[in-house]
């Protein structure tokens, strides 16, 4: 509550103009209150203007000493914030949620050391920015540097104007480069677009030379503004997202308020359809696959083992999964059927530590024994122990035909 201490003969004159739009003055001359009619307090305000005469002037003086103490008031409650115009958001990339993209990491509601996603899960981590230890954004992940190089596009989550935008950065793992060469600039290539209700949008790690928009240009919602790419702070090819009310960071996943510490807002800010197409997910087997040789992680993440077929001389056949947020303690299990549908092999395997991103791969050497020819299928699946939101299991599969 803000006090205006007056002389009480005001009380009666503030709460006469405060009754008009919603607020009462107190013995002190202090206005309270919860329901403030904006609308209402301008026209005040501007009809005010057009009074004549002396006890005009003093009740045009009472009233606008009303209009000016609710404002105040208003402003310090935030209630301005909480009656903020909504935001509707649409995907920021030309993609199918768990098929061509995946969301690696949530925004981190930690200010801390801690890492915490809206779920209370731990998918996010720290990174250190005026807002605290914390990720600011959700990202989007591709499957692998051929995806990106094949151009999927970035695209405005809502319609506004473009604020700003930086262009020209390498697109290049920064284990490769250095964060150090990076100077502030971990966003890599991005720009911003104001939305209404002092919303704004930032897009990261877009691809070199790829933005199609200028600073001032308006922008329709869903319209392709880039290309995901690989440039600034990352370590893998992804659109990182941050959403902004004002200078304050808000998850589109809650929303300006929630009620409770852990889930979505009551008014989260994705679209429904968008939302349904972003179940909460802890963890994701993204790439999965085959190889006729010990694949590395450099031709994996280069998407160099996308064939469909193998020779059946092949020295080895191994089946890789390449995922997301694992955990110490999961159970990791690799399964391939032969032509005939039986196990070719199976194994299990426990994780000894927890790890943002990870490769791991089965498989068998053939020896002097050629495969059978046929179709072969590769079946991971990740059961978590451990406590914690969202699913347990998680699985994907792929297929190869031997020839």
């Amino acid at each position: 509550m803000i006090q205006m201490h007056t002389r009480c003969g005001r009380c009666e004159r503030l709460n006469r103009a405060g009754r008009e739009f919603g607020f009462l003055s107190n013995g002190y001359g202090a206005l309270a209150g919860a329901g403030p009619d904006l609308p209402r307090m301008m026209r005040i305000w501007e009809a005010d203007g057009d009074m004549d005469g002396k006890k005009n002037t003093r009740m045009r003086q009472a009233r606008r000493i009303g209009v000016l103490a609710a404002l105040i008031a208003l402003l310090s409650s935030g209630a301005l914030a909480q009656s903020a115009p909504s935001l509707s958001l649409g995907l920021p990339l030309d993609c199918t949620p768990g098929e061509t993209c995946w969301i690696s990491n949530y925004v981190d509601h930690d200010p801390g050391q801690g890492v915490r996603d809206y779920m209370c899960g731990t998918a996010t981590y720290n990174l250190k920015s005026r807002d605290g230890e914390r990720h600011l954004g959700t990202d989007f992940a591709l499957r692998d540097l051929a995806a990106m190089k094949s151009g999927v596009g970035a695209l405005a989550v809502a319609a506004g104007t473009v604020a700003g935008v930086r262009d020209g950065m390498a697109d290049i793992d920064v284990k490769r480069l250095g964060a150090e060469k990076l100077k502030g600039k971990f966003c890599g290539n991005g720009l911003v677009i104001e939305h209404a209700g002092t919303y704004s949008t930032q897009y990261c790690h877009l691809r070199r030379g790829s933005i199609t928009v200028k600073q001032g240009e308006r922008v329709a919602a869903g319209q392709k503004i880039g290309l995901v790419g690989l440039s600034g702070l990352t370590q893998y090819p992804h659109l990182h997202v941050t959403v902004r009310h004002g200078k304050t960071v808000v998850d589109p996943f809650v929303g300006l308020t929630r009620k409770k510490k852990c889930g979505p807002g009551a008014k989260p800010l994705w679209r429904d359809d968008v939302l349904a197409a972003l179940p909460y997910g802890p963890s994701a087997l993204y790439n999965v696959g085959f190889a006729g040789e010990q694949p590395t992680a450099e031709k994996i993440r280069a998407g160099e083992y996308r064939d469909i077929e193998i020779a059946r001389t092949a020295p080895l056949l191994i089946f890789w999964v390449d995922a997301f947020q694992v955990r110490q303690d999961d159970e990791l299990t690799f399964l391939i059927l032969g032509p005939d549908g039986k196990p070719f092999l199976k194994r299990k395997i426990v994780l000894k530590k927890q790890y943002a991103r990870m490769l791991n791969f089965a498989g068998k050497r053939l020896e002097s024994l050629p495969l059978e020819p046929g179709t072969y299928t590769g079946i991971a699946l990740l059961t978590r122990k451990n406590p914690g939101p969202g699913q347990k299991t998680f699985t994907r599969h792929a297929r190869i035909t031997v020839k």
